[in-house]
């Protein structure tokens, strides 16, 4: 899988072993059973740190957001900490590289699971309608203007979020609303957004197959058949001439 989260992995899961004099890698050795759970980390100030250490802190908040998409219970963060601390040390007792395809189901299923939660929770929402193809459309603001044809290009504002709520596309950073056809989007957006008025604002929570599927964009956050949710605001309809 080309995903961020499976680069982070292999970083943190597939190459903390040392390496010996001459390039042959350390043995793995059986770890010793912990006393007690780690202890969680101290709270840090990064403005108080230097520029060596902000980098360190950096690396470490870039993992955690991508392991965030595991949506891992407190305990399950206590063995994920104990397995990095083997690793950097040497002394893992599972060798991480044999584990990889049960890595990737275990992502792939969580994924799935935050997925479909996520879907629910979208549903039960006041107001939410949930359309034919597992979309789900909830007016949060309504407008006074004309609906979009499928064949209309439309003006819009929007952010894009992952199920664990991070940001990871917004139009509002770059200043400005984007345009395109209604009809050369993803299936959320073209049913989405046709719903909609101009001046009106909504949520789409979109089903993996209604969004990018098996392919998210290059070089995007976004995993494979990923669970997304979008705020939209229909700003304008470019061309409509109708009366």
């Amino acid at each position: 899988m080309r995903t961020m989260w499976m680069a982070t992995l292999a970083l943190v899961l597939g190459a903390t072993g040392a390496h010996a004099q001459g390039g042959a890698p350390a043995p793995v050795k059986k770890a010793e059973p912990a006393a007690k759970a780690p202890a969680a980390p101290a709270a840090v100030d990064p403005s108080n740190l230097t520029e060596e250490q902000q980098t360190i802190y950096a690396l470490g908040a870039s993992v955690g957001k991508d392991l965030s998409l595991f949506a891992l219970t407190p305990e399950e963060v206590q063995i994920l900490q104990r397995g990095m601390v083997d690793g950097m040390a040497g002394t893992a007792a599972l060798e991480p590289k044999e584990f990889a395809p049960k890595i990737q189901a275990f992502a792939k299923s969580r994924q799935a699971q935050a997925g479909n939660a996520a879907l629910v929770r979208a549903a039960r929402e006041p107001g939410a309608v949930k359309l034919p193809s597992g979309v789900i459309y909830r007016e949060t603001q309504a407008g006074t203007g004309k609906s979009p044809r499928a064949t209309d290009t439309v003006k819009v504002h929007y952010e894009g979020r992952l199920v664990d709520g991070s940001i990871f596309d917004t139009s509002a950073k770059r200043g400005i609303p984007v345009e395109f056809p209604l009809n050369g989007v993803i299936p959320c957006w073209t049913q989405g957004v046709s719903r909609m008025k101009v001046g009106g604002k909504a949520k789409l929570t979109c089903p993996g197959d209604t969004a990018y599927g098996e392919r998210p964009p290059s070089g995007s956050r976004i995993p494979p058949n990923a669970v997304l949710t979008f705020d939209v605001e229909l700003v304008a309809i470019p061309g409509d001439t109708r009366q």
